[in-house]
């Protein structure tokens, strides 16, 4: 029997999540990455400790490491506390990591973790390759969104249930 087996599946939730990295990169690929993680960072994560807004991450000498990413300290880990900032190592495939080095090399793409959250009981990083958008594109999208839901809230107003004198005169029709 493998790991886990016989138990119910373990929850599948999102940990941390980096809006912004959305906002300030057009992402153009996703890849799902283990992470490496000491048991205080896990529970700590778990908890809802983890923050990824100022995170990235390198490829260094063949491996992924993920730095910058704030893992709160437990607090039932005094005795043995791990760095809250510390660079963490990421599990990809060879062939992943060989592909993702060849994207970054390319100008102007960089590595941005997107989101944390559990699988089957491991924690895993979304980790999303993007580039980074201009300040006029960041306006662009932002007056398309307002357009967009300014057009959704007219719709649903028109969209509403029709007043009652509407419904009997309706009703005489012959």
């Amino acid at each position: 029997m493998g790991r886990g087996a016989g138990k119910e599946r373990r929850g599948q939730g999102l940990l941390a999540q980096n809006r912004a990295a959305t906002f300030h990169y057009d992402v153009s690929e996703r890849y799902e990455a283990g992470i490496v993680l000491r048991g205080s960072e896990v529970k700590s994560i778990r908890a809802g400790g983890a923050q990824l807004t100022e995170a990235y991450a390198v490829i260094e000498r063949g491996e992924v490491w993920l730095r910058q990413m704030h893992i709160a300290s437990f607090f039932a880990a005094r005795a043995f506390p791990h760095a809250e900032k510390g660079a963490r190592k990421l599990l990809l495939h060879a062939k992943e990591i060989r592909h993702l080095e060849r994207v970054v090399s390319r100008e102007g793409y960089t590595l941005i973790p997107l989101a944390i959250y559990l699988r089957d009981g491991w924690v895993k990083v979304t980790l999303g390759v993007g580039r980074g958008r201009k300040i006029y594109d960041k306006r662009a999208r932002l007056a398309a969104k307002a357009a967009a839901r300014d057009a959704r809230e007219a719709g649903d107003a028109e969209g509403a249930t029709p007043p009652v004198a509407s419904i009997a005169s309706v009703r005489r029709a012959p």
